[in-house]
């Protein structure tokens, strides 16, 4: 698994960013050359330079520092957003797949629901009640992000149930939920892995675009989407204060889609099994019945 991965050259440099993100976040400071709320009134508005390489806002406070330290926040919500969403995904579809009547139809329909809700503006309606803070954003991004997850794991549940394995523990006596816990679960887990970190990007994404509406995390706190928000007044002036930090989110989201991508070729042997085998009969009818022209 090591050496695929290694010759997927994209998910590789994904994975290189990440790590270098996660170092930020860990060593920011030790990493940022100043703080996030230092003020600098003699460079407000200071285009990159040496002193500041990312440039400073409209307070003289510099953007590097404050995008390393608002990596902390975009990844830590991200992280347990997505925690969140798993852990009531896995929940509600294992049981939903493994009981399966009555109580499959119940949770399945729950399910159906708040699909039909626009996650973005059921996001928009819960902030709007609650008070705008870092722990409720977390709370409201994994609450809503749950139902894709459940949709797997119920699928999964469906088809391990039937293996010879859990009817033997059955028939020896274990409980429901040693069953579901101890054998159901972990065979269920590789798409979850996957469908984890596609969800990562999308959570940042979510939390950039309520911060950059002023519904997110609130100033002085650093983050990506509020930086944005700085930057949107002076964008004609001030190019450094949209262009760095939106290059961040862009690339971060895009590492953990390369990433999800090769987890799900390496984790799914059967897709990638699939794919090679309808390329090599796509080649051979080439080969047997080549373009007379």
């Amino acid at each position: 698994m090591i050496r695929e991965f290694t010759r997927n050259k994209m998910a590789l440099a994904g994975s290189i960013f990440i790590l270098i993100m996660i170092t930020f976040a860990l060593l920011a400071p030790i990493i940022a050359p100043y703080g996030p709320t230092d003020i600098d009134i003699k460079n407000i508005l200071s285009a990159p330079s040496h002193a500041h390489i990312f440039g400073t806002d409209t307070l003289g406070r510099d953007i590097f520092s404050r995008i390393v330290y608002g990596s902390r926040i975009s990844l830590s919500i991200g992280f347990i957003a997505v925690g969140i969403a798993v852990i009531m995904g896995v929940l509600i579809g294992s049981i939903a797949g493994y009981y399966g009547g009555k109580v499959e139809s119940v949770l399945m329909r729950f399910v159906d629901i708040m699909l039909c809700f626009p996650t973005f503006f059921l996001i928009l309606a819960v902030i709007a009640v609650l008070e705008p803070s870092i722990f409720n954003i977390m709370i409201v991004i994994g609450a809503t992000g749950w139902m894709s997850v459940a949709r797997l794991v119920r699928a999964e549940v469906l088809s391990l149930k039937e293996r010879d394995y859990v009817t033997c523990a059955s028939v020896m006596g274990a409980s429901d939920a040693w069953i579901i816990f101890r054998h159901l679960i972990p065979n269920a887990i590789a798409p979850v892995l996957v469908s984890a970190t596609l969800g990562i990007g999308g959570a940042i994404l979510t939390e950039s675009a309520l911060s950059f509406l002023g519904i997110g995390v609130q100033p002085p706190t650093p983050s990506w989407g509020n930086i944005l928000m700085d930057g949107k007044s002076t964008l004609g002036v001030a190019w450094w204060l949209t262009i760095f930090p939106g290059v961040f989110i862009t690339l971060t989201v895009l590492s953990y889609n390369l990433l999800g991508e090769a987890l799900r070729d390496l984790l799914d042997p059967r897709l990638k099994q699939c794919v090679d085998d309808r390329f090599s009969l796509t080649t051979n009818l080439t080969v047997r019945h080549p373009d007379p022209e």
